[in-house]
């Protein structure tokens, strides 16, 4: 797999993103001061070029972590936009467990998804879907091809929909906190092990069915 100055370019603005997106959950969470919003916006979009330079490094061994590294970097992404829309749900609505929360938990992940189908399209696994390749027939990226393989994908991701949600409505309405944490902090534990759970299915369901050779 071919990595260009253009992919670390790529990962940097999906740091920068991810920093942006970070802010409703860090807000919610008390952390409200500028200075750490600015903080993680600039660190994140750091980071996220090195992440997928070391995906490079480890693909001498492990071919596949080349595509993983820019992987994370998008999953990265989703989770703060779908972190960053149900704490700012939470927020307004007062929500933070019960059944109710599932339903809190849906839009983010619709939102996560919508972008996620995006950047695994047109940079995770471009070449795997063909759209770097002049010998491959089909039509080029346009309406009609761009959202050619939407359909498995929206099924993949609506697995990972529900086990994102079950995860979370399971965690924070049956489980109590080990710990002398708040509800919100504890509804931000429970999206972190749903989001790690549904993260492993994606990145199989993605591969493997929708942008599979």
């Amino acid at each position: 797999m071919n990595i260009s100055k253009k992919d670390y370019y790529i990962a940097a603005i999906v740091g920068a993103l991810t920093g942006i997106f970070a802010i409703p959950t860090l807000f919610h969470l008390g952390l409200r001061n500028p200075f750490v919003f600015l903080f993680s916006i600039v660190i994140i979009s750091v980071l996220w070029p090195f992440g997928v330079w070391l995906g490079i490094f480890l693909s001498r061994w492990l071919p596949f972590m080349a595509q993983v590294g820019k992987f994370a970097a998008v999953g990265f992404l989703n989770t703060a936009i779908d972190f960053g829309v149900l704490n700012l749900l939470s927020y307004l609505s007062g929500v933070t467990a019960g059944f109710v929360i599932g339903g809190v938990n849906i839009p983010g992940f619709i939102v996560a998804v919508s972008n996620s189908y995006l950047w695994n399209k047109l940079w995770v696994f471009k070449s795997e879907s063909g759209e770097d390749s002049p010998a491959q027939a089909g039509p080029p990226v346009g309406e009609a091809g761009l959202f050619h393989d939407f359909p498995i994908f929206f099924a993949v991701s609506a697995i990972g929909l529900l086990l994102n949600s079950g995860m979370v409505i399971l965690i924070t309405t049956f489980v109590s906190s080990p710990f002398a944490v708040g509800a919100e902090a504890w509804l931000n534990i429970a999206k972190v092990v749903a989001t790690a759970v549904s993260l492993i299915w994606n990145f199989l369901g993605f591969k493997f069915l929708v942008f599979k050779k």
